[in-house]
Parts: structure tokens; sequence; C-alpha cells
């Protein structure tokens, strides 16, 4: 899976758990997903899982401590897929 396919998908997982009071738009990669996009630690989980089935991986615990940006997400999917 190309590194750009990996980008649309995570940012459409994303969206999904966004506030209301934040636009799809403001998904980069290097956004935080809890600082920079309000996202809660509770909808973080809710991500790995997402995360975890769309990519047919498993997700540890560190993996998920060193998910704090988009692009972090995408290094690990990059490094579980390879």
């Amino acid at each position: 899976m190309q590194e750009k396919e990996i980008e649309q998908e995570l940012f459409k997982i994303v969206k999904v758990y966004l506030p209301q009071d934040v636009e799809a738009a403001a998904i980069e990669l290097d956004s935080h997903l809890m600082q920079d996009l309000g996202i809660n630690s509770a909808h973080l989980v809710d991500i790995a899982l997402d995360v975890e089935d769309a990519f047919d991986i498993m997700l540890d615990e560190k993996d998920m401590e060193e998910m704090q940006t988009v692009k972090d997400a995408i290094h690990i999917v990059k490094v579980k897929t390879a």
C-alpha cells in the first residue's frame, strides 16, 4: 500500500471522530490528534481500532503511545504492513 493511500484512509478514519467545532480541512500530516484536532482519549482508542481493521494490523501499547500525529500513524501503519 502506498503512503498516499494510507494517508487518505487515515484522514477518513480521523474525520469521523473530530469534534463538531473542528473542520475536516484542519487535518494535516503534522496535526496532533488530541491537541490540534481536539480528539478525546476515548476516541483515540476508537481510531486505533479502526486503523487495525482498515489495515489488518495489530497495534500494541507502544504503538498507541507513539500515535500522536497523523504522520506518526502513517509511519506505524507502514512499518506494520511492510
